[in-house]
């Protein structure tokens, strides 16, 4: 395998944080807006009674919480990261960390990634680029990913538009269904499938699911654009911004994946607060997993990012409550509604 050049990898990845952290690359239109939950104004229950643990992975979370992977490979992210997973092991959710391409290219950047030790008792997720597969991974460089940060799984992300725009992308993503499904029949821990903005939906959910993926993170189209990143780095601003609304809107991604029977949905892409979350798992989802919000805040510091997890599950609990639902599973049954069915 050719090595990377590890100089540019590291300005790459410093980029991608910085051009993530600036707002103008967060998309205007709010898909979560456009829908609301059926309110209870008698729910018959008690806020304290109020419950939002879930499991997950084997591990009880206290809230239906991940802070979805974001970055690595610099001493920018060795910092982020560490602020990520302390608060995450501090108030008891998922943890996530960026693609891991670079660290088993280079292993000097490794440190990067080794958050367990601050986060001995939540889900850490691993991460690598499906495509990679094609250009000469297999199931030893999963095994190291894993192995790296002592994972409990692992996503594979599916990155075709960023990789189109990416001015080193990497663009064959022949053969990947079958490749995947190999891989998760080998691989120690479960496989999480993700897209990183553009959404997944149910069709091709259900080619996952034939082979043998049954964890989805839908990742859709309403935070972060990724097209205006990679379009901005490649020096192209005009194609960054006329792919930056192409996708499958979360809200409609979530619908489609909890269709199938036996998946389960990790809703994320565009989520902003516990009452998007609350919509999320009405829609479908049994996960949420929010990105931007916590990057601007384990850019300050862990008890930023605490406050930011707190703030979140509280407004998620009271989004609960209003709508008489004493726990997660019971949220599930609440009815969403269209906005523009208020206008008819």
């Amino acid at each position: 395998m050719k090595p990377v050049d590890t100089m540019e990898e590291r300005d790459r990845k410093a980029e991608h944080i910085e051009l993530a952290l600036d707002p103008k690359n967060q998309l205007e239109r709010k898909f979560f807006d456009e829908i609301y939950l059926e309110h209870e104004a008698l729910p018959e229950i008690d806020l304290a009674e109020v419950d939002t643990s879930v499991e997950f992975l084997g591990h009880t979370l206290s809230a239906p919480l991940l802070i979805s992977c974001m970055t690595g490979g610099t001493g920018e992210a060795t910092r982020i990261n560490r602020n990520l997973a302390a608060a995450a092991e501090q108030c008891g959710v998922a943890c996530g960390v960026g693609s891991q391409r670079k660290a088993l290219e280079d292993t000097s950047t490794e440190e990067s990634f080794r958050i367990r030790p601050l986060a001995p008792n939540v889900p850490l997720l691993g991460n690598l680029g499906a495509v990679q597969f094609n250009y000469g991974f297999g199931i030893e460089e999963c095994r190291r990913a894993v192995e790296m940060i002592e994972a409990d799984a692992l996503y594979l992300h599916l990155n075709v538009l960023q990789e189109a725009i990416q001015p080193e992308g990497q663009c064959n993503f022949k053969g990947l269904v079958e490749r995947i499904g190999e891989i998760a029949s080998q691989l120690e821990v479960p496989i999480i499938i993700k897209e990183i903005g553009c959404g997944i939906s149910g069709k091709t959910a259900r080619r996952l699911h034939d082979a043998g993926i049954r964890v989805i993170d839908t990742a859709g189209l309403g935070g972060t654009s990724w097209s205006r990143i990679e379009g901005h780095r490649a020096e192209d601003i005009a194609i960054g911004d006329l792919f930056a609304n192409w996708g499958v809107p979360t809200t409609r991604s979530i619908r489609e994946l909890a269709a199938i029977d036996g998946m389960t949905v990790i809703g994320s892409g565009g989520l902003r607060s516990g009452i998007d979350a609350a919509k999320s798992i009405a829609l479908g989802a049994d996960l949420v997993g929010m990105a931007y919000q916590f990057l601007l805040a384990a850019n300050e510091s862990t008890e930023k990012v605490v406050e930011k997890i707190e703030q979140t599950v509280r407004e998620l609990k009271i989004s609960m409550f209003c709508c008489g639902a004493r726990n997660v599973t019971e949220l599930k049954q609440v009815e969403v509604r269209s906005w523009s069915e208020v206008n008819r």
